[in-house]
């Protein structure tokens, strides 16, 4: 038999026991369920399925891609030893450091002397010409890049020929590139020569970003093809190609 002080005791510890772990439980954090936030839950496995494999992210992407003219048994223009897709090689790897180095992401299609034809095992066309230009274009269908510069030596049977000119497509965007292009050349070349449309050439046509083909010099010009094969010049070069392709960034 309980007395009745006790009982009263007894109950009012055991009323304030309850109260306070109703206190701490109205406290504690709440994790909400997945029921209450339904967009919130994962999807079904069928409509995982459907969906194709993104394979975007495991390719490289890039806000330049230079593109080194010929390469391997293609030499490209020439003058006795002197060939054109050695100096396209060395501006362009010129080019790529200094772009580089001023934060842009860049990407070079060829760093060796090899031709880009050599990587093409998906195009049946028995030239190999064509399966070349269709690897450099191909590769803008694959890695994500805002535009392409391909590098290039100019050649004419008039040996008076000589300096820069940058073609575009009959575009606004590659027309705005081209323009930075040839004013930082022109400046270094000290010519006042305008960019062109590049009508009948592949890359142009079927390139979907803006692209420009920057020809540095005529090849067959004496103090052009000097100024090409020097790598002091060459560094020149590549600083003005890299000045114009920082101009029209900013101006985008």
């Amino acid at each position: 038999m309980l007395y009745p002080c006790f009982a009263k005791r007894t109950l009012s510890r055991s009323f304030l026991f309850f109260c306070l772990i109703a206190i701490f439980a109205y406290m504690l954090p709440i994790e909400p369920s997945l029921a209450a936030y339904p967009l919130d839950t994962p999807a079904d496995a069928d409509t995982q399925a459907k969906l194709p494999p993104d394979y975007q992210r495991a390719l490289p992407s890039a806000e330049v891609l230079i593109d080194v003219g010929h390469g391997g048994i293609d030499g490209g223009a020439h003058h006795e030893d002197v060939l054109e897709k050695d100096i396209n090689l060395a501006v362009a790897k010129k080019l790529y450091l200094l772009l580089s180095a001023s934060g842009i992401r860049v990407i070079l299609n060829r760093d060796g002397d090899y031709a880009l034809s050599d990587d093409n095992r998906w195009n049946p066309a028995g030239s190999r010409h064509r399966r070349d230009l269709s690897q450099r274009s191909q590769l803008t269908k694959e890695i994500q890049t805002k535009i392409l510069v391909s590098i290039h030596v100019n050649w004419a049977p008039d040996r008076t020929e000589h300096g820069p000119l940058v073609l575009h497509q009959n575009e606004g965007e590659s027309a705005l590139l081209a323009f930075c292009i040839q004013d930082a050349l022109n400046r270094k070349h000290n010519t006042r020569y305008l960019p062109r449309v590049g009508a009948p050439f592949y890359l142009l046509k079927v390139v979907k970003q803006p692209a420009v083909i920057v020809e540095m010099g005529f090849i067959s010009h004496e103090g052009d093809r000097q100024m090409l094969t020097d790598p002091r010049q060459q560094l020149q070069l590549a600083e003005a190609i890299s000045s114009g392709v920082r101009n029209y960034i900013l101006f985008r």
